[in-house]
């Protein structure tokens, strides 16, 4: 069973940065290596995509609004898959989601997902 659980978020004010971590289960990181990746839901839209690292860590990948301002990393060392954000806007206000699958198709959707954590960027 893949676990997986996110941390890291909170309230910012706009132009500040959060670091958001998730920390799966050994399985996600060893054996079958997963490729990672974040996504994220704002009440009364639908979740969509942030950012992804294949399970070596050596591309990544983001959505275009993230325009250099996030950066995913992970260390297999530690199982666990960062996401730095800095330059926060009020519209990155959302519940941000650790997500462990394959790419391609991780950029749509996760094989399994992690609780969320909450993100609020006041202006």
């Amino acid at each position: 069973q893949v676990q997986l659980v996110e941390s890291g978020g909170g309230l910012v004010q706009a132009g500040g940065s959060l670091r958001l971590s998730c920390v799966g289960s050994e399985r996600t990181f060893s054996g079958r290596m997963y490729d990672m990746g974040w996504f994220r839901q704002a009440p009364g839209k639908e979740r969509e995509f942030v950012a992804a690292t294949t399970w070596n860590g050596r591309r990544h990948y983001y959505a275009a609004f993230v325009n250099g301002r996030f950066t995913i990393s992970r260390d297999n060392s530690k199982n666990t898959v960062y996401l730095q954000m800095n330059s926060l806007k009020p519209e990155d206000t959302a519940l941000y989601y650790c997500a462990a699958g394959s790419l391609p198709a991780l950029s749509t959707r996760g094989e399994y997902w992690g609780q969320g954590t909450q993100v609020t960027v006041s202006s």
